[in-house]
């Protein structure tokens, strides 16, 4: 009863390392539920890679990394909340005794970078995606606070307006150089390698380090796949009940009872940004046969997306094969094509190069995170 990821783990490390030589300084991001993978594990792939930094989602988050053993400092990208108490591991109450030092903390406020005085803080400057951050005007009042060991910048995925990423944060550096401060490291997310070595070509006594997460552990979608266990093959007739509705089959063919369900995030979708007049004519074809209870699955046999037999319980789904084929047996895998981030799998499996089946033709959507 299992929804496996399948690793080719030597190219999936080598995807790693060749953005690692693309953007130098890279900062690896592990955040809510590890990119599918855990964050555990990205947090040893972390190591392996030998960054020294580790930037994750929240204070638990830290404790949780450092308590598993990550040997480096980490960076928590949600800004600190005046009188939030240092989070610890389960059943430990308070971060391992290296922890703190090790913890650089996000501050979005100057109530904020005055209540972390005597830690590590990086101060979160209010880019045009206006979510977190301190004004430019706010600047010169650093200068009477506690130095921070960098700042950050959060830049939009999209810029309609045809604005220029690297303008903005150069404005952001003359700013924080003007208002008499050192810029020191400066923490970017959603810049190309492009836009990053003109930054370091204009402001050389700067470093800059992008954090990086979705286009780190899935940016090579060939170095995994996901599959799900079949659990039971039954046989049904036209018009023959099943499930917990009852609903009637639609033709002759087999019901399906897979591995994966709502506790996995299978069936489940997050808002999209749609844009153009197919995508949208494709959401309104999708919503009107759901109204009929219809609805595509992320599951694949044969070359053949299947459909629901009915919503997905909460760790199988039903799917329904129409006849005229061979079916599947029990114990077999079918490929699924999930978004990774917001799946969470059974297990994860190393392995070599690893063949795509008959059954499937498909890949994977990795989603996208707010930090890479």
């Amino acid at each position: 009863m299992t929804l496996s990821l399948y690793l080719d783990t030597e190219r999936w490390r080598a995807h790693q390392r060749a953005l690692m030589a693309e953007f130098p300084g890279l900062v690896p991001v592990a955040k809510g539920n590890g990119y599918g993978l855990g964050n555990r594990r990205l947090a040893e792939e972390a190591a392996l890679l030998g960054t020294g930094l580790l930037a994750v989602g929240t204070a638990e988050e830290a404790a949780e990394v450092l308590a598993q053993g990550y040997p480096g400092e980490v960076l928590v990208l949600t800004p600190y909340r005046i009188g939030e108490p240092d989070p610890g591991p389960p059943a430990t109450g308070a971060l391992p005794t290296a922890g703190p030092g090790r913890v650089l903390r996000t501050a979005g406020t100057l109530e904020a970078v005055r209540a972390l005085a005597g830690r590590p803080v990086v101060v979160e400057c209010m880019t045009s995606m206006r979510r977190h951050g301190i004004a430019a005007t706010d600047l010169a009042h650093l200068a009477e606070l506690p130095a921070p060991v960098g700042f950050a910048l959060h830049l939009p995925l999209d810029r309609r307006d045809g604005s220029d990423p690297v303008a903005e944060v150069d404005s952001w550096v003359r700013a924080i150089e003007a208002a008499g401060l050192a810029p020191g490291t400066v923490f970017l997310s959603h810049l190309g390698a492009q836009g990053l070595a003109e930054l370091t070509r204009r402001h050389p006594g700067t470093r800059f380090r992008c954090r990086i997460g979705t286009r780190l552990w899935l940016g090579d979608p060939g170095a995994m796949t996901a599959r799900a266990t079949v659990l039971d093959v039954t046989p049904v007739r036209r018009g023959q009940r099943y499930g917990y509705r009852q609903h009637r089959a639609p033709g002759p063919g087999h019901l399906l009872v897979l591995a994966g369900g709502t506790a996995h995030g299978l069936g489940l979708e997050a808002p999209k940004y749609v844009r153009g007049l197919l995508p949208r004519l494709k959401g309104i074809a999708r919503a009107g046969l759901a109204t009929l209870n219809r609805s595509l699955s992320p599951y694949q046999w044969q070359g053949r997306q299947l459909w629901f037999a009915e919503p997905p319980h909460m760790q199988v789904s039903i799917v329904f094969l129409p006849a005229g084929g061979k079916p599947p047996a029990v114990g077999d895998e079918l490929t699924v094509t999930v978004r990774h981030t917001t799946t969470r799998f059974d297990r994860v499996v190393d392995r070599q190069a690893d063949p795509v089946p008959a059954d499937s033709g498909a890949g994977s959507d990795s989603g996208a995170d707010s930090a890479g």
